[in-house]
């Protein structure tokens, strides 16, 4: 009968624990690859001129304007959507935003007529793009992790689409 050596155990837990490794790191490398190009604009940079602030977006491969931020202080991701009315907040967020639900109302959207909740977000930022008292809804329809940022925030910016880029400006 023949015995395996000692050590070919440990050689097999060895050979495991380094192909995990490298899995894991694989897997970490091509998540920050898909990721940067869903939202190419999870750093977003100001520029200042005088009493204008500029934040340049890139648009993404599937052609949308994407970029990370934050309401009420907690880290956000936003898809800039001109044809929204008001900033619209998955349901399942509001908790983690500090956003109240209030009086229900029906609005159409693109999947439909939905009964959402109106709010206020206090603070709205994109890197130097500050705004105040946004009019918002919440919406239990939606389940992702992105905020619509609709015209009731955009309408405080000025902004201009020029090459793949959207250009936005706040002055002060």
């Amino acid at each position: 009968m023949q015995q395996t050596p000692p050590n070919t155990s440990i050689s097999k837990r060895m050979a495991l624990l380094t192909w995990a490794a490298v899995f894991v790191v694989m897997f970490l490398f091509f998540e920050d690859q898909i990721t940067a190009k869903i939202n190419p604009n999870s750093d977003p940079q100001s520029i200042r001129n005088g009493d204008e602030v500029e934040v340049k977006l890139k648009r993404n491969a599937a052609g949308h304007y994407m970029v990370s931020g934050e309401i009420n202080g907690h880290p956000v991701v936003f898809l800039l959507d001109t044809g929204a009315t008001t900033v619209t907040v998955p349901y399942h967020l509001a908790e983690r935003l500090n956003l109240v639900a209030g009086r229900p109302q029906n609005v159409s959207t693109a999947n439909g007529m939905r009964t959402v909740y109106q709010t206020s977000i206090d603070s709205l930022n994109i890197d130097a793009i500050k705004l105040y008292n946004i009019s918002a809804n919440l919406n239990e329809g939606m389940t992702g992790q992105y905020i619509l940022l609709g015209m009731s925030a955009l309408k405080q910016l000025d902004f201009k689409q020029q090459d793949g880029w959207l250009h936005l400006y706040q002055s002060n």
